[in-house]
C-alpha cells in the first residue's frame, strides 16, 4: 500500500503543497513585521516619566518613549552580569528613547523594570524635534525672542506654535534662496570659468571674450550680493527666537527655534490630533530631504532617484531587447549560432549583479565616460565629467542587467503567434515588416509588457551594481533642475535600495535609523508590488484584447 501511495506521486503533491505554504507564511510574517514597523514609525508614542532606582544607587528620573522590551532568562542574565535574586525567573528590560543627545551622549537607554519604582504620563511633557541632534524631550520652561522672555508658564506653549511656524516659513525662503537663487548663480559661474577654459585651450581666448565673460561675471556678482543680503535678513530674523526648556536631570537647554522643525505634546493630544499629526510626518517623509546622516526626514532625493534611472532604463532596455528578440525569432536562421545566442542569454539572466557593476565600472565608467571627456569635455580637466559614476552609467548597466528578460519575454510573445497569421498577412500583400509592425508585434505586445515591467521590478530592487556606478550616501542636488541642460546625466543620485542598506548598516546611530529602514522597506515593497500587479493587469488586458486573432 505505502508503495503504491509513493507510486501514485501523492507525497509529492503534499510535499510541494508544505514547501508553498511555509514559503507563503514566511513571506507574509516578513511583510507584516515591516508593515507593523514601518507604519508605526510615523505614530507619536507616549512620554512615559520613570522614577528610576538601581540597587545601591541614587533614585534617578526618566523621560521617554519605550520602543522595544526584552526578556532574558535568569540563568543568562546572571552569565551576562546582571544580579538576579532566587524567585526571579527572568529579567525584563524596555529599551527608552530618551533623545537629548546633545546633553547625554545617547538617544537610547535600557533599564530594568524591577528597577522602576512608579511611572507616568504627564501631560505637560514636551517632544521637540530637531535638524540637529535628534529629538528633545522634557518641560517647556519660557519662550525667548532676541534674548527677552516673551512667555512663560501655560501661555509659553501657544506663542511657541506661532514662533515655530513663523520660523518654518523664514526656513523654507531662505532654502529657496540658497537651493535654487544661489545655486543657479554659482552653476552659472561654473559654467563660465569652464567656457573660458575651453576658450583658452582653443585659442580664442581674446579681448572680445574677456569682456563678455567679465560683463556675465559682474552681473553675476550683482545678483549674488542682492540674495546674500536677503538671506542675512532672514538669518537675523529666524536666529531671534529660542526656547528654554528642562530636562528630567533639571538641565536647562536653549534651543534656536530655526534648528526646530516642530513641537507637540503626545500625552495630551487626541485620536484626531495623532492622525493628522501621523499624516503631516507621512507627507514629510515622502516629500522632504533626510537629515542627521539619514536617520531623520524624508526620502525624497531617492524616490526621485529611483524613479529616474528606472524611467531611463527602460526607455533604453525597451527597444534593444525588443530588436534582439525579432532577429532571433523572425530574421535569424534557425541553427547552432542561434542557439548559442540564447543559451548565452540565458546565462547572462543568471550573472550576479554585482559582476554588471564592475563591468560598468570598468567599461561604461572609465573607458567609454573616459574618452568622451577627452573628446567633448577637455576644459574639465582633471574632474571628471562623464568619466565618474553618474545617472547615465547606472541605468544602461541596469538596462543590460535586465536585457535577458526582455529578451526572452519578448521571444516567447512572439513564438506563440500561428504562423497562420503572418502567412494570411504576406497573402494579402503586406510585406514582411508591415507584417511584423502591424500584426506580429501588436500580437506579442502583452509578453513585451510583462517583460518590461519586470524587468523594472528587478531594477528597483537593485543595490550592489549601483553602488560602483552612481549612487551615492547623500545627493545634494536632483538629476532633474531648472538649470540647463536641466536633465544631468552626469550626476550622482540617490536610490531607495541603497538607502535602506546605509541606513541599515552604515549608520552611526543605529537603534535611531532602525525605524526608518523599515518604513523605506515597506516603500520599496509596495513600488515593486505595484509594478507586479500592473504587469499583471496590462498582460490581462492586450490577451483579451488579441484572443480572437490568436483563435
Amino acid at each position: 500500500m505505502i508503495k503504491l501511495w509513493f507510486k501514485s506521486g501523492a507525497p509529492w503533491i503534499w510535499l510541494n503543497a508544505a514547501a508553498v505554504s511555509i514559503c507563503m507564511i514566511m513571506v507574509v510574517g516578513v511583510l507584516g513585521l515591516v508593515v507593523v514597523r514601518g507604519v508605526g514609525h510615523f505614530w507619536p508614542a507616549q512620554v512615559t516619566q520613570y522614577n528610576y532606582q538601581e540597587e545601591g544607587k541614587e533614585p534617578q528620573l526618566i523621560i521617554g518613549e519605550k520602543v522595544d522590551a526584552s526578556v532574558t532568562p535568569s540563568e543568562m542574565a546572571k552569565a551576562t552580569g546582571h544580579k538576579m535574586s532566587p524567585d526571579e525567573d527572568t529579567l525584563v528590560q524596555y529599551l527608552i528613547k530618551v533623545g537629548n543627545r546633545d546633553v547625554t551622549g545617547s538617544d537610547f537607554l535600557w533599564i530594568e523594570e524591577r528597577n522602576i519604582k512608579q511611572h507616568a504620563d504627564p501631560a505637560d511633557l514636551i517632544v521637540v524635534e530637531r535638524r540637529e541632534w535628534g529629538n528633545f524631550y522634557g518641560r517647556l520652561v519660557e519662550v525667548k525672542e532676541a534674548g527677552k522672555s516673551i512667555a512663560t508658564g501655560p501661555e509659553a506653549w501657544t506663542v511657541l506654535q506661532s514662533k515655530i511656524t513663523e520660523a518654518l516659513v523664514i526656513f523654507k525662503e531662505i532654502a529657496h534662496l540658497e537651493k535654487k537663487e544661489i545655486g543657479a548663480i554659482n552653476y552659472g559661474l561654473e559654467r563660465l570659468r569652464l567656457k573660458q577654459k575651453k576658450l583658452q585651450l582653443e585659442n580664442h581666448w581674446d579681448a572680445t571674450a574677456q569682456a563678455q565673460v567679465s560683463a556675465e561675471t559682474a552681473a553675476y556678482d550683482v545678483e549674488y550680493k542682492k540674495y546674500q543680503a536677503q538671506l542675512g535678513e532672514l538669518y537675523q530674523k529666524i536666529r531671534r527666537n529660542s526656547i528654554v526648556a528642562e530636562t528630567e536631570s533639571g538641565t536647562k537647554v536653549k534651543i534656536p527655534l530655526n534648528k526646530v522643525v516642530r513641537a507637540f505634546k503626545p500625552n495630551e493630544m487626541s485620536l484626531m490630533d495623532k492622525t493628522v499629526h501621523y499624516g503631516v510626518k507621512v507627507i514629510e517623509f515622502l516629500t522632504d530631504d533626510p537629515r542627521e546622516a539619514n536617520t531623520e526626514g524624508g526620502i525624497f532625493p531617492a524616490i526621485f532617484g529611483t524613479v529616474m534611472m528606472v524611467m531611463m532604463m527602460s526607455i533604453i532596455v525597451t527597444p534593444f531587447g525588443v530588436i534582439a528578440a525579432v532577429y532571433l525569432r523572425e530574421y535569424a536562421k534557425q541553427g547552432f549560432i542561434t542557439r548559442l545566442i540564447r543559451i548565452a542569454v540565458n546565462n547572462l539572466a543568471g550573472v550576479p549583479s554585482v559582476v554588471y557593476g564592475v563591468f560598468g565600472l570598468g567599461f561604461f565608467v572609465y573607458i567609454l565616460g573616459g574618452n568622451i571627456d577627452q573628446l567633448f569635455f577637455p576644459e574639465s580637466s582633471p574632474a571628471p565629467v562623464y568619466g565618474t559614476p553618474g545617472l547615465l552609467w547606472a541605468s544602461i548597466t541596469l538596462a543590460l542587467l535586465t536585457l535577458p528578460v526582455v529578451i526572452v519575454s519578448t521571444e516567447e510573445g512572439l513564438a506563440r503567434i500561428p504562423s497562420s497569421i503572418r502567412e494570411g498577412s504576406l497573402a494579402l500583400g503586406a510585406t514582411k515588416l508591415e507584417t511584423l509592425w502591424l500584426t506580429v508585434l501588436p500580437m506579442a505586445s502583452p509578453a513585451m509588457m510583462t517583460g518590461l515591467i519586470l524587468a523594472v521590478a528587478r531594477a528597483a530592487g537593485e543595490v550592489a551594481p549601483l553602488m560602483l556606478v552612481g549612487v551615492v550616501k547623500l545627493a545634494p542636488t536632483l538629476p532633474l533642475d531648472g538649470n540647463f541642460p536641466f536633465l544631468h546625466l552626469d550626476r550622482k543620485f540617490m536610490h531607495l535600495g541603497f538607502h535602506i542598506y546605509d541606513v541599515g548598516f552604515q549608520s552611526p546611530n543605529v537603534e535611531a535609523a532602525r525605524p526608518l529602514v523599515y518604513a523605506t522597506a515597506l516603500l520599496l515593497v509596495l513600488v515593486i508590488i505595484g509594478l507586479n500587479l500592473a504587469a499583471i493587469v496590462i498582460r490581462n488586458n492586450l490577451r483579451e484584447k488579441y484572443r480572437a486573432l490568436e483563435g
